[in-house]
């Protein structure tokens, strides 16, 4: 713990918390007419959460919680289809835990996997190539879902499976970039930000960079930022600093893991394998131009869709969120989860309407989990 206790020491956390609170005084920020910072990231959202972050800063400050949760911006129609092939014969279907218990309109992949559907829980997509090795007269389907963090392991695998000619191991692609929906939060007119607390897994992998756009067209600064508690707070007091200051730039809180041009091997593997879609559907936002990616022509014998002809090789579909459910508000920051008419009644962990309470990064699971007096009052 050794690493980890030095980025959760109380003292150094009450001295930023001071700056914050004085720095939010400089600003002029109140309960009333408070900074908006959305911080991107779910892991983000529910260490806020965890730690209290959201308590011990000033009334000023309102964390507004974005999209950065892959499994929670999947539409139900990719779930849909993920159960659609899961339940054709001779398919083994694998996928990440956390997407199992995502509803669809029929069922979940979980109840699928009750009903019969051969499905497998595993922790990389390595193990997905494994299973086609060892079951060369089956398919064998990666269940491709995450932003920029996860997208080079996928791609990685695809090279690997054309190195060895395992034609029967396919990726049901579902991979989205971060960039697009934020500058879509953007130009939405009823949106209020004011600054951002950048994605630290997503940076890692794509640098700092690719959110220049943020500063340069739209005026607002982001920090990208880590995952314990003092790297938050570093980072909100950062973001704020900028707005006193009337600065609007991309810095890097965490740059002890965060290079600035990202990682060139996995940005190299993406380029090889994925190539942008015109267009991919989010929960709650709709369709985003160039916000998702497809497997490129080359490596199409490794794509589930054009495989089994199923998702946008079949044609774009939409469908309805369950009458109720505000998970797309929620996702977008205009209402917090409490405010949710489903939130511990008709959604709770062990019964989920939305992908917002099962996900591990999801802001629901997060108030249920940390959120104490507030979530149970909502629930009541």
């Amino acid at each position: 713990m050794r690493y980890v206790e030095e980025f959760r020491d109380p003292k150094a956390a009450k001295v930023l918390l001071a700056e914050i609170e004085k720095v939010t005084n400089e600003i002029g920020a109140t309960k009333e007419k408070p900074v908006h910072i959305m911080e991107i990231c779910g892991g983000h959202t529910h260490a806020i959460f965890r730690y209290g972050l959201d308590r011990l800063t000033p009334e000023g400050i309102e964390f507004i919680h974005g999209p950065g949760c892959p499994v929670c911006v999947l539409p139900m129609s990719r779930v849909d289809e993920c159960v659609e092939i899961a339940e054709l014969e001779n398919v083994i279907f694998t996928t990440f835990g956390d997407a199992m218990r995502v509803p669809g309109t029929r069922k979940s992949l979980l109840q699928a996997k009750a009903d019969g559907a051969d499905i497998r829980m595993v922790y990389s997509p390595l193990d997905a190539l494994e299973l086609a090795r060892r079951n060369p007269d089956r398919e064998v389907v990666f269940f491709g879902l995450g932003f920029e963090t996860t997208t080079p392991s996928t791609a990685l695998s695809i090279q690997q499976a054309a190195r060895e000619g395992l034609n029967n191991f396919s990726i049901f692609c579902n991979h989205i970039t971060v960039p697009e929906p934020i500058k879509a939060l953007l130009d939405d007119p009823h949106m209020v930000l004011d600054g951002f607390v950048g994605p630290g897994h997503v940076s890692m992998v794509i640098g700092v960079h690719p959110y220049d756009f943020i500063a340069e067209d739209y005026g607002k600064p982001l920090v990208v930022a880590g995952f314990e508690p003092l790297d938050l707070l570093q980072s909100v007091l950062m973001v704020l600093r900028q707005i006193r200051d009337g600065r609007a730039e991309i810095e890097n809180q965490y740059a002890r893991i965060v290079p600035e041009h990202g990682n060139p091997v996995s940005i190299a593997a993406m380029a090889d394998v994925y190539q942008r879609r015109p267009s991919f559907e989010w929960r709650g936002l709709g369709e985003i131009d160039a916000s998702g990616l497809r497997i490129r022509d080359q490596y199409k014998a490794f794509d589930a869709e054009e495989k089994f002809g199923i998702g946008y090789a079949a044609g774009p579909r939409n469908v309805q969120e369950p009458e109720g459910c505000e998970c797309g508000a929620v996702m977008t920051g205009r209402i917090k989860p409490t405010a949710c008419p489903q939130f511990g009644k008709g959604c709770t962990p062990e019964m989920p309407l939305g992908a917002l309470m099962v996900s591990s990064e999801g802001a629901c699971a997060a108030y249920w989990q940390y959120g104490g007096r507030r979530a149970v009052e909502a629930a009541e």
